[in-house]
């Protein structure tokens, strides 16, 4: 934490400070510098944030309510470790999920949300072609936002706070059980699903959507991957 996010952070109050410490881990999460299994010690987190463990226990239950880490009693909190047969139902649930949103989305795109579309797959492209373990991690959210955006144009909030934990689980997923390094979600496939918005064929581009989700999901295999202490993957 940079010096002046931590003098806004002192600045705080405590229903702030937990959030800003759930979103500093749940970040870490879904970048996938904490991977799944990691002890997320109330003690420790406390200590990296300067808080009180009821400040922590706060921002701990919020991260175990969206199915991002799971409590255990006598043990603490640790970051999920989806079950394989836990990957299969995320992919499940985004089958069903993605192409309705897909269909929303082309009933109210306006030249405002290709512009922005556009500048996401930009920005896509732009992390492709960079290495290190930071490009990497941009790449993967900037894959992941792509898949928000469509969930925001659809206008239904209720759809997109589910598809922003489908998401993150779907992070988790990739995290443990991701094959190849391919990125999260295909560029390529992501500039088809555009081009067929853009021509409002929704039933092209739920086709297409449906296309990119089995290869993600194809792309998964048992291969565990270490990530870093919490405090190196925290930055702090």
């Amino acid at each position: 934490m940079k010096l002046d996010e931590r003098l806004h952070f002192q600045e705080q109050n405590l229903e702030d400070r937990a959030f800003t410490i759930r979103e500093s881990l749940r970040n870490a999460i879904i970048d996938r510098r904490l991977t799944p299994g990691t002890k997320l010690s109330e003690a420790e987190v406390g200590l990296l944030f300067d808080v009180s463990r009821t400040v922590v226990r706060s921002a701990l239950q919020m991260l175990a309510f969206e199915g991002l880490i799971k409590t255990e009693r006598n043990r603490g909190a640790f970051v999920s470790n989806p079950t394989p047969e836990e990957a299969v139902q995320v992919f499940a649930c985004r089958r069903m999920i993605e192409p309705g949103i897909v269909t929303a989305a082309v009933e109210r795109l306006t030249d405002e949300d290709l512009i922005a579309f556009r500048k996401q797959l930009e920005d896509e492209q732009h992390h492709l072609h960079q290495r290190g373990a930071a490009a990497r991690r941009a790449e993967i959210k900037a894959s992941g936002d792509f898949h928000l955006m469509l969930a925001k144009v659809a206008g239904n909030a209720i759809l997109q706070k589910f598809m922003d934990e489908l998401v993150a689980r779907s992070s988790l997923v990739i995290a443990l059980y991701g094959g190849s390094g391919i990125s999260s979600c295909g560029h390529s496939e992501h500039t088809d699903i555009l081009a067929a918005l853009e021509q409002r064929d929704a039933a092209k581009a739920s086709t297409l959507m449906l296309h990119h989700i089995d290869h993600i999901e194809a792309d998964l295999d048992l291969r565990v991957r270490e990530g870093l202490a919490l405090k190196d993957a925290l930055g702090l």
